[in-house]
């Protein structure tokens, strides 16, 4: 899902829980607060254009699942739980913590040039970050080889030595393997 300008999704809503309008959430954060305490929050349903103000009442986390269990303020009953699956908890940008030196907000990393350190040849644009235990890049490659597209890099200092935002860039120094290898009868 596209998101206006502005904004930054915390979460998404993946179904309801229970029978008294809770939602389970996938967080987009690194900050738990954002999906615990209690506070204004903008809604963007799937298809909707423009968020819309939401209350979350109370957040906690399953532990062992990686998702939170939210109330939000006129939530009630399951299926008003059950309209909201895949509409993503926002806030906007100007509601952005501060990170710690060798952090970065995963919305500045979508859209960077993926580039080969060892000679600054670009292989691809990172168009996504997932979580699992350590963060993974997702590389969409500029060449795909072999109906391969696109290529997780896991997102540690010793593969990604670089995050340069104001060029626009990320420089990887991949393990062998890590990218498909051309067909040699294609060149």
């Amino acid at each position: 899902m596209t998101l206006p300008d502005g904004w930054i999704s915390i979460g998404r809503i993946v179904g309801p829980h229970g029978r008294d309008g809770e939602v389970r959430v996938y967080p987009n954060s690194d900050f738990p607060e954002r999906c615990m305490e209690p506070g204004e929050r903008w809604l963007l349903r799937p298809r909707a254009q423009e968020p819309e103000p939401i209350r979350l009442i109370q957040g906690r986390y399953l532990a062992g699942k990686g998702l939170y269990l939210l109330k939000l303020a006129g939530v009630n009953y399951r299926d008003q739980a059950e309209t909201l699956r895949e509409a993503q908890l926002l806030v906007t940008k100007t509601d952005r913590l501060p990170l710690d030196p060798g952090e970065f907000h995963v919305d500045d990393l979508i859209g960077l040039e993926a580039v080969l350190q060892v000679n600054s040849t670009p292989v691809g644009i990172v168009s996504d970050v997932f979580s699992a235990g350590n963060d993974l890049l997702e590389v969409t490659l500029k060449a795909p080889v072999d109906k391969v597209d696109k290529v997780l890099v896991p997102f540690v200092e010793a593969i990604v030595p670089v995050v340069d935002l104001a060029n626009g860039r990320v420089e990887i120094t991949p393990p062998a393997g890590l990218f498909p290898a051309p067909d040699p009868s294609e060149t």
